[in-house]
């Protein structure tokens, strides 16, 4: 099972955890429309003082070229968490997640979102001994602060959600899965994410942050593009190395390069809002968050440019 597990960090990884400690999955959806992007963040945080279950509705909304964000996190029992142990499925109370389908019933005094969504052609990362998920051998270490899974780069959503009674439709929407668990997020990190492209067959995640490792700090990189059915991966354990890095409030700028392969990233952060992340597996920090910024990237080989291009509707974390 711990190599099953090791390929496959979608499924739960907590079953042996009985405090400090967090794991959740971040589904984000966008209508074919482009009027909505959603995400949702089941998850658990086991700790001595708040044990419980928790789903984050983040819902950005545009309408007359204007983006509204709001956020919700909702609590449950961390008895309403149930998990399947030999594929991916987590259910919170009536609400359902896997790699194939999300079913919603959450309700509050402020919001209620109902619905299905199914789930199509997903884009599963590459693969191998020295690389068994995103994280590369870093994977195989058991005591990282915080471990990253990419589940889907890219798929293709259809159903419908009602948000207040009012419905959205994500037939022929555009989706992406990814997650996280372990004791706390890093201290400091960059995390980029678009797969709205002009060139349809487009995706790409960017991370980087400061990294605890055996009582001292270094910066760990993962950055995935997706183009054309190719992956270029740009990360620490493939001896990627980071040009340039310019950090701004909203505005970041890096330039990687792994052998001939250079990758010009600059995200902005157009709008955000707060949401709920883990220190010691407790939900008590807060991060800031947009799902409406843009990504430019261009890919060089040498010097001759491979592609260019901009992505919209990013998820963009900036957090000094």
């Amino acid at each position: 099972m711990y190599f099953k597990k090791l390929i496959h960090p979608e499924y739960f990884q907590g079953n042996k955890k009985k405090k400090n400690y967090f794991e959740g999955w971040y589904y984000k959806l966008v209508s074919q429309d482009q009027k909505y992007t959603l995400a949702f963040i089941p998850g658990v945080s086991l700790n001595d003082q708040d044990t419980h279950a928790f789903i984050q509705v983040f819902i950005s909304q545009t309408v007359d070229k204007e983006t509204k964000l709001k956020s919700h996190y909702f609590r449950f029992k961390f008895e309403d968490f149930e998990y399947s142990h030999d594929q991916f499925s987590v259910k919170i109370g009536p609400n359902f997640f896997s790699k194939e389908r999300l079913s919603i019933d959450l309700k509050s005094s402020k919001i209620q979102v109902f619905g299905n969504v199914s789930i199509t052609k997903t884009t599963p990362i590459q693969k191998s001994i020295l690389a068994p998920n995103i994280m590369g051998l870093f994977g195989y270490l058991n005591f990282m602060e915080c471990y990253h899974g990419v589940v889907s780069m890219s798929h293709q959503l259809s159903g419908i959600l009602k948000i207040n009674d009012a419905p959205i439709s994500f037939h022929n929407g555009k989706g992406y899965i990814e997650k996280d668990w372990g004791r706390s997020f890093p201290r400091a990190y960059v995390w980029m994410q678009s797969n709205h492209f002009k060139n349809p067959n487009t995706s790409l995640m960017f991370s980087y942050a400061d990294i605890p490792f055996i009582g001292l700090y270094f910066k760990g990189l993962i950055a995935n593009l997706y183009y054309e059915g190719k992956e270029y991966r740009f990360a620490t354990y493939n001896f990627s190395k980071v040009k340039i890095e310019e950090l701004h409030e909203n505005h970041v700028h890096y330039i990687l390069k792994k052998g001939r392969y250079i990758l010009d990233i600059e995200g902005k952060s157009t709008t955000s809002i707060g949401l709920a992340s883990p220190k010691n597996g407790m939900m008590v920090n807060q991060i800031k968050e947009g799902l409406s910024g843009y990504i430019d990237i261009r890919l060089f080989k040498g010097k001759k440019l491979i592609f260019e291009d901009r992505g919209l509707h990013a998820g963009i974390e900036i957090m000094k």
